[in-house]
């Protein structure tokens, strides 16, 4: 093994240079030394273990912790393929998928959960949700490095961030969309002065032609809504991943790592408390007044979210023996295991929570506003 004055970290590795942190690094039979490097929080580093020998992986530790992955990965893969539609034949996917679970339509990545609400009031809680995660994760970039995407929480934070902003286009759409249709009744007279310029479209009123009785004015249209395009697909898929994603870093780190893992002399900043919670905070908030459903097969997309994560730093370790970015992904205790199926399984309450204020919502607003609620469950 190299002597400690030769474990130099790629610099690349090394984020958070403005916290000018000691880590304190336990070897057998050479006592307590301090490793210079910069981290995103003080907690003690293993690098006693050589990551990049056959030993390391070739065990029963390894081996079990690689089934906790990747059971999960192949089970989640299975659900999305099933209820995701991607099994079907091209030209029957939309008849088939028309009504189910997994169905979306194009206008619920931009339709509010209630008729009173206008959609731009969506548009300004996405735009100023956007403005500050993008700013919060340059200020990380510009004063810590790259090296912060070393960390599941800068993976969830930037996923966090990329959803607002393509919510915030979609809502920019949907406005637009809106306005126009708002003109074109103006224009025909049927224009309801007291409403303003939103006349919003009940989210039932799709109509099947086949089923559907014709009306004796044959020049009058029922609104026909389109089924929702690739992008659209995308949006909620990444809303789904990072609802769970974002539950779990903020879990993990208040619940475990803050309390249990860190040092003594560690002590919280802004930036640190921002990243482990507004993320979730600012979710919630755009579940509250979108109009997007959440199935819960698509629990899948978040499990193979973090499975890629962790294969991502098994990769890294396999070719470089470095720290471990989270204590509990270290496989050099026998009690590995256990601490990777602690964190698999806080992925369902995580999800779970996330999911019950989403079911809870399409209860109480019905309730509370029957002839505004236009969500679907």
């Amino acid at each position: 093994m190299p002597a400690p004055s030769s474990l130099i970290l790629p610099e690349w590795l090394l984020p958070f240079p403005s916290d000018f942190t000691n880590l304190s690094v336990e070897f057998p039979s050479l006592g307590s030394n301090q490793l210079e490097g910069s981290v995103n929080c003080n907690w003690q580093f293993d690098m006693a273990a050589d990551t990049t020998s056959l030993s390391y992986w070739l065990n029963i530790t390894f081996f079990l912790c690689a089934l906790i992955i990747l059971v999960p990965m192949f089970t989640a893969s299975y659900l999305i393929w099933k209820y995701e539609g991607f099994n079907k034949p091209k030209p029957d996917r939309e008849e088939n998928q028309l009504g189910k679970v997994g169905y979306l339509y194009k206008d619920e990545a931009w339709r509010t959960c209630l008729k009173t609400i206008h959609p731009k009031w969506l548009l300004g809680y996405r735009l100023f949700s956007f403005g500050v995660l993008a700013s919060l994760l340059i200020a990380n970039i510009v004063l810590d490095g790259a090296g912060i995407f070393y960390f599941y929480t800068q993976w969830t934070f930037a996923l966090v961030t990329t959803y607002f902003g393509i919510g915030l286009s979609m809502s920019i759409y949907g406005c637009c969309i809106n306005y126009k249709a708002a003109n074109d009744k103006a224009d025909n007279g049927n224009f309801d002065a007291h409403r303003g310029n939103y006349m919003a479209v009940s989210l039932g009123e799709h109509i099947n032609t086949s089923s559907t009785p014709k009306t004796s004015n044959s020049n009058q249209k029922s609104p026909i809504r389109n089924s929702a395009g690739l992008w659209v697909f995308i949006f909620q898929i990444i809303y789904q991943t990072s609802a769970g994603a974002a539950m779990l870093t903020d879990a993990v780190f208040w619940l475990v790592l803050y309390p249990f893992l860190t040092s003594k002399d560690y002590r919280l900043n802004l930036l640190d408390v921002c990243l482990h919670s507004i993320n979730a905070f600012f979710l919630l908030g755009d579940t509250i007044l979108n109009c997007l459903r959440f199935p819960v097969f698509r629990f899948g997309y978040f499990v193979l979210w973090t499975g890629l994560y962790v294969i991502f730093q098994w990769i890294i370790h396999a070719c470089v023996s470095i720290w471990w970015p989270y204590p509990f992904l270290d496989l050099s205790t026998p009690y590995a295991p256990l601490w990777y199926l602690g964190v698999a399984v806080m992925h369902v309450p995580c999800y779970g929570i996330f999911a019950l204020i989403v079911r809870l919502k399409h209860i109480l607003l019905p309730r509370w506003f029957p002839e505004s609620y236009q969500s679907l469950k």
